[in-house]
């Protein structure tokens, strides 16, 4: 049986091609990437004990190993952070058939504060299983029509897989499903993710399920919105992550050109008129 920590490692090692490391191409393989020879001679292990993490029948490898493994896959500050999580979550029990405490919606006066200052900017609070806790009117505005806050209680990750209209809200689906379908590693808990996942997988289907184990953290690009009102949105994402104990973050949404700004006044003068004659 598969565990998060081997299905990383060896998606990452599919993704490396030999050259990059000054290894020699031996040719056509059955598998793309790194072989599992030359990381394990890369990490000082055996490649019995590779295979043996990658299949998931070693389930607690040694900080030494973890360290030495993501120095043999070079992997970025982020990454290596997300390889020692997945190596914690691997070694531990945890239940998905019982529903863990809530994570905490309460959002803290200081972070409803900021907020209010960002107004009349787009911006919002979350925690990596998609609940959206808070927002300022700007994000009300560009997000109205989209039907992610028609519920009482939001989500972005159950509205992108499971409501019809996020596929044509969001052009770039795939990536967002992508980045959505991650964060659920960087949950307020390890419990709370596995059961939030096992809650959402019968009614997301295969395009939920089948992300669920692909650990490479997805590019970081823009986010573009199909707006209902005829416009489309581009918007850079600034993330600040909150103290732990709150398990959340801050997400400010910045027009990724004059277009967009543009459109995005024009939103707010149609609005203003529109309260007016109401």
């Amino acid at each position: 049986m598969s565990t998060p920590l081997g299905d990383f490692v060896r998606a990452k090692r599919d993704s490396i091609q030999p050259e990059s490391f000054g290894l020699p191409d031996r040719g056509r393989r059955r598998s793309p990437g790194l072989r599992r020879s030359d990381l394990a001679t890369r990490a000082g292990i055996s490649v019995e004990y590779l295979t043996r993490i990658e299949q998931g029948r070693d389930r607690n490898p040694s900080p030494a190993v973890v360290n030495a493994l993501a120095d043999a896959l070079s992997l970025d500050a982020g990454e290596r952070h997300h390889l020692r999580y997945l190596a914690k979550i691997t070694g531990g029990a945890c239940s998905a058939h019982r529903r863990p405490s809530p994570p905490n919606r309460e959002i803290r006066p200081t972070v409803r504060e900021t907020l209010r200052l960002l107004e009349p900017g787009a911006a919002f609070v979350t925690n990596r299983l998609g609940d959206v806790l808070a927002y300022t009117s700007g994000f009300e505005l560009v997000m109205r029509e989209s039907g992610l806050l028609d519920t009482e209680s939001p989500n972005l990750t159950r509205y992108v897989f499971t409501d019809p209209r996020a596929r044509t809200f969001f052009p770039d689906w795939d990536q967002v499903a992508d980045e959505q379908a991650f964060d659920l590693w960087l949950g307020p808990s390890a419990e709370t993710s596995e059961w939030f996942k096992a809650e959402l997988a019968p009614v997301a289907g295969q395009e939920f399920t089948r992300r669920l184990n692909h650990h490479l953290p997805p590019p970081q690009v823009p986010l573009r919105l199909d707006h209902p009102a005829g416009q489309e949105l581009r918007w850079h994402r600034e993330r600040l992550e909150l103290p732990s104990i709150d398990a959340q973050q801050l997400v400010v949404l910045l027009p990724a050109d004059g277009t967009t700004a543009e459109a995005v006044e024009r939103l707010r003068h149609q609005h203003r008129v529109l309260r007016a004659v109401g």
